[in-house]
């Protein structure tokens, strides 16, 4: 289901595998950067994460992990196989967020994701907006929406964290309700703690939500007043970040559909 990569399950031997095939070119330099991030998480976290066996410009194969999707795309339509709602995943993501924003952000640097302070994460933003803005025909509501979120500090946290950036149901492999696996790194980065909260905040009921965030904090992460409303200025911003894989693609598809979200 993924942009960039086709995804099969395969079996050799009585080992399932899982291989990941590129859609386009110039997949193989981002690879090397996520490879060396599951290097870097696998054993900071208490669940596994893919063990790349194979790894070429052509394609990366992994032993299939444990559980199975907690969402799925049929027919075009999002199917959720595990109850949004759940008190028992909640805690599961708090607790997978919590180890994840303690790895140390030098050590995450050496990777080669982007890293960004908190000042560095609104400034890129705002650049964002004005290159997106040079190619595309942006609503005047919505900039006005994402400028008057950039110059409020109160919607911003004050530290910076190594990020898987879509942490939701489909990246997540799941038992039960626990979470047993986490699946595609690409969108790994060090910046606003947000980009693992935004999408399962958008999904899930507030009373999921909430007690995610307080497993998060028992744990001993770092939560700041205005999180939640954050989390839906985060969420807004979706369509710029199409936008921007749009113009890196080249796909006139691509293209047609990001001028469509961007017309507000």
């Amino acid at each position: 289901m993924g942009l960039d990569y086709r995804v099969v399950i395969g079996c050799a031997e009585g080992q399932g595998w899982v291989l990941r095939i590129p859609r386009r070119p110039g997949l193989h330099a981002p690879s090397m950067v996520e490879r060396r991030v599951l290097e870097l998480v696998a054993p900071a976290l208490s669940v596994p994460v893919p063990d790349w066996r194979i790894h070429t410009p052509e394609l990366i194969a992994y032993p299939l992990l444990p559980g199975s999707p907690g969402l799925t795309i049929e027919s075009g339509e999002p199917i959720f196989h595990i109850d949004i709602a759940s008190l028992v995943y909640a805690e599961s993501m708090g607790d997978l967020l919590y180890e994840l924003h303690a790895v140390n952000t030098d050590h995450a640097a050496t990777t080669g994701v982007p890293v960004r302070s908190p000042e560095e994460v609104r400034a890129h933003w705002a650049t964002t907006i004005e290159q997106v803005a040079g190619d595309f025909t942006i609503a005047d509501a919505l900039i006005d929406r994402w400028r008057a979120w950039l110059d409020d500090d109160s919607y911003w946290p004050g530290q910076s964290v190594l990020t898987h950036g879509e942490i939701y149901p489909a990246h997540t492999l799941i038992d039960g309700e626990r979470i047993t696996a986490v699946l595609d790194w690409t969108t790994a980065e060090v910046g606003d703690p947000a980009r693992d909260f935004a999408i399962y905040h958008s999904i899930a009921p507030p009373a999921a939500f909430r007690a995610m965030a307080d497993r998060y904090v028992t744990r001993g992460g770092e939560v700041w007043p205005r999180l939640e409303e954050h989390c839906i200025e985060l969420m807004s911003t979706a369509p710029l970040s199409y936008a921007l894989y749009a113009l890196q693609t080249g796909d006139p598809d691509h293209r047609a559909a990001a001028q469509a979200g961007l017309a507000g």
